[in-house]
């Protein structure tokens, strides 16, 4: 590779130099050599190249419909990093699948051991934005009544954001199929509570109990809000919306 110099820079292809630029900067090289389809299709030497590609598929595919089935509580998060950081989620889950031979790993199946659970159960879906130190209280779901409780809560010890009068919890028990990537997600009423509530316990359930196929999740989400004239206006700046797992089972 080499630099352009001159008043008038190129870009394209001239004879046998491609001319481009690369970090705002003109260069250019020799054309021809590297990747082409063909190559990555049929030779040998990129058989490796050919394993990354369809396990990252997988993985891309897995997390686009993730994503996609919270939708109702991410609809309105805002954080461009997220789409990144699920992403690398899924690849690091896939390698926990010790069954496939290299190119066939699976999320589905990476996520059935122990250390993809605990990879899972590890993320944090909004940083800056973490339920459980938010309401600074006890809480725990149960399996048998898909209830989710909480206990010993003060509305004094919530994180409130400085314009903020009210927040929403609601509860959602995701019913996930690694292998069909089909989804039902189970949502409950949400609670709302304002900044002058004297609650110290509440608890959430779904509207209908989940009895599909496939890996469940159970999310709270948090979202925090402003009311204007009567009228409650959703805080969307990052810190103000939160998405928690807080159980799993297959």
């Amino acid at each position: 590779m080499a630099r352009q110099k001159g008043i008038i820079q190129l870009e394209g292809t001239l004879g046998d130099i491609n001319f481009y630029f690369r970090k705002g900067k003109p260069v250019a090289r020799k054309a021809g050599g590297g990747f082409n389809a063909k190559n990555i299709k049929t030779s040998a030497t990129m058989l490796r190249v050919r394993e990354n590609n369809t396990e990252f598929g997988n993985c891309s595919t897995v997390k686009k419909n993730f994503k996609l089935s919270l939708h109702p509580f991410l609809n309105a998060y805002k954080e461009g990093a997220l789409h990144g950081r699920m992403m690398q989620l899924m690849q690091n889950i896939k390698m926990f699948d010790t069954v496939s031979e290299r190119g066939k790993r699976t999320v589905g199946n990476g996520i059935q051991t122990p250390m993809g659970k605990i990879a899972f159960q590890q993320f944090l879906f909004t940083p800056k934005c973490t339920i459980s130190k938010t309401l600074m209280a006890t809480s725990s779901f149960d399996w048998e009544s898909f209830c989710y409780t909480v206990t010993g809560f003060k509305v004094s010890g919530v994180r409130f954001p400085v314009s903020a009068t009210h927040f929403e919890l609601s509860l959602g028990v995701l019913c996930f199929d690694f292998a069909t990537l089909d989804h039902l997600l189970f949502m409950g009423s949400p609670l709302l509570i304002a900044r002058d509530s004297i609650a110290d316990t509440f608890s959430l359930q779904p509207t209908h109990l989940p009895d599909t196929k496939g890996m469940q999740f159970a999310f709270v989400g948090l979202k925090f809000f402003q009311e204007v004239n009567g009228m409650l206006y959703l805080l969307q700046e990052e810190g103000n919306i939160g998405l928690e797992l807080v159980g799993m089972r297959e």
